[in-house]
């Protein structure tokens, strides 16, 4: 177990149209508020299409992360997640999961990591930043090469 104690800095509402780029929108915000860390306590919305981790084939070892994707269309989703910044790239690295029905299956489910999507009408996305007591973001994410290089949340500039 690791954790830090943070503090709540500023609070947003992002309203991303429709057409837009969730990922890159939401960077893009990120970058001009000069957030790098925070979160999202929850986000609705539609997406007409949606990349999110996963597979149609048996998993090969499903201990191990699966990098593979799959393309959702038409999606009302909630979601939720953390944004750290990401020391070795020097960007923001956000891991957001999402809880989407698609809307021409009955409103079929998907639940995944979200690696991308395009906005279809808007999409609400309140935003908490998190700020530190040292100088530099308050939460970080490095690539761990002994498990998979799977990027963990980490703590400031250290673990």
């Amino acid at each position: 177990m690791r954790f830090a104690q943070v503090r709540s800095g500023r609070q947003f509402v992002l309203a991303l149209d429709h057409g837009e780029d969730l990922l890159d929108g939401l960077a893009r915000f990120c970058e001009e508020q000069d957030i790098r860390s925070g979160y999202i306590p929850t986000f609705v919305g539609g997406f007409r299409s949606a990349r999110l981790v996963g597979s149609c084939e048996p998993l090969a070892d499903p201990e191990a992360p699966l990098w593979e994707e799959i393309t959702v269309e038409t999606l009302e989703a909630l979601g939720g997640g953390t944004l750290a910044w990401d020391l070795e790239n020097d960007c923001l690295a956000s891991h957001i999961h999402v809880a989407a029905g698609i809307k021409g299956a009955s409103a079929d489910g998907r639940v995944s990591h979200l690696l991308g999507a395009k906005v279809q009408f808007i999409c609400e996305i309140p935003i908490v930043e998190f700020v530190g007591d040292a100088p530099g973001p308050a939460l970080t994410r490095r690539r761990d090469p002994n498990l998979y290089d799977v990027p963990l949340l980490g703590f400031g500039t250290g673990s």
